[in-house]
């Protein structure tokens, strides 16, 4: 079942919620863009654009990008749907951009770059990919090993005092390196996976970033499509698409996966709505200080995902999709090896 986008105005446009105690007000889901251009295969450029688009007039406010996603691409398809787009919504939106990851011509990761130079260097490029004069929200993707985060988002708060970025966030980053950001400078938000089955920041993450007045913008609450009530046992991934090389995603982790999800659905189908919306829903119901992004490349699933806001979760409901998807029931590592080794939030 989905549902159909909806046109509203901004005075009756989707919930809000604060980015954190220094941060802007966002829409309560934002649009992540990455597989608008990288990491899922092909995709349809007028469908990624008409589909941000749809995000803007439905009243989200928040587009997530990366200045690696497609090496720049990705940017530039924000920029260009924000200048085709109506100037009510592109006045309400919002960027928020990664940076930091080094790319090899064949599309490869070699590591990251978060010493000062290096922010500003990337900043500029982005500002320009996206034809804007400051970018609302930056962050280091992933913390480079060799430069003390002090330095990195002290790089990013002289590019606030100067006018080029408005608010500092991060991304994966653990207790630890999160209180010592913050010691630096005001930090908006950390954007981290979480979902029904990536639960790790419960312990220790999002207590410390709750203790800060610091957000949470939460990637992968769908894991990538595979708790999206979509994806079959026998889907082949086309080439491009890194769910191919993703833990979650291979031989018995797959069958056990896909088995929650079947958990699920059955608890979705009692509620009359989807499965997605049940997951997109768990996570909102959260907590006010966390913000689902939904990784929508088409209108059609953009529309599914807004269904969400409209599902009321209650204690008992809680407890049954606890019961069907039990905290660590995943099978599988949420990335290969190689790449778990640059989460600061896995140590």
């Amino acid at each position: 079942m989905t549902t159909t986008p909806k046109t509203v105005t901004f005075e009756n446009a989707v919930p809000t919620r604060p980015l954190g105690a220094t941060g802007p007000t966002v829409s309560a889901l934002g649009l992540g863009c990455m597989g608008m251009s990288a990491l899922y295969g092909e995709s349809d450029r007028a469908e990624s654009i008409a589909t941000i688009h749809a995000a803007l007039d439905a009243g989200i406010t928040l587009l997530d990008t990366g200045d690696f996603y497609g090496m720049g691409h990705n940017e530039l398809l924000i920029a260009e749907a924000l200048r085709t787009a109506p100037a009510a919504a592109r006045e309400h939106a919002l960027t928020s951009v990664k940076f930091g990851a080094l790319r090899t011509v064949e599309g490869g990761f070699t590591g990251y770059d978060g010493r000062p130079a290096a922010v500003k260097n990337f900043a500029a490029y982005s500002l320009q990919r996206l034809g804007t004069d400051h970018i609302d929200v930056y962050r280091i993707a992933r913390v480079d090993p060799d430069v003390p985060i002090e330095e990195t988002v002290g790089a990013i708060a002289e590019l606030v005092e100067a006018g080029h970025v408005r608010h500092i966030g991060l991304s994966e980053v653990g207790a630890d390196t999160l209180r010592r950001a913050a010691a630096v400078a005001p930090i908006a938000d950390l954007q981290i996976e979480y979902s029904l089955i990536s639960r790790g920041i419960e312990e220790k993450i999002l207590p410390t970033a709750r203790e800060l007045g610091i957000g949470v913008t939460a990637y992968g609450v769908l894991s990538r499509g595979l708790i999206s009530g979509h994806f079959t046992r026998d889907r082949e991934l086309g080439a491009g698409d890194f769910r191919g090389m993703s833990p979650r995603f291979q031989g018995e982790n797959l069958d056990r996966n896909l088995d929650l999800v079947d958990r699920l659905r059955a608890v979705a189908e009692a509620k009359g709505v989807t499965v997605a919306q049940t997951a997109i829903a768990w996570v909102l119901a959260q907590g006010e200080d966390i913000v689902p992004l939904v990784g929508a490349r088409r209108r059609d699933r953009l529309a599914e995902a807004l269904g969400a806001l409209d599902v009321t979760l209650d204690a008992a409901d809680l407890a049954a999709i606890e019961e069907a998807v039990p905290a660590d029931a995943a099978a599988g590592a949420r990335y290969p090896e190689a790449q778990m080794a640059h989460l600061d939030s896995e140590r």
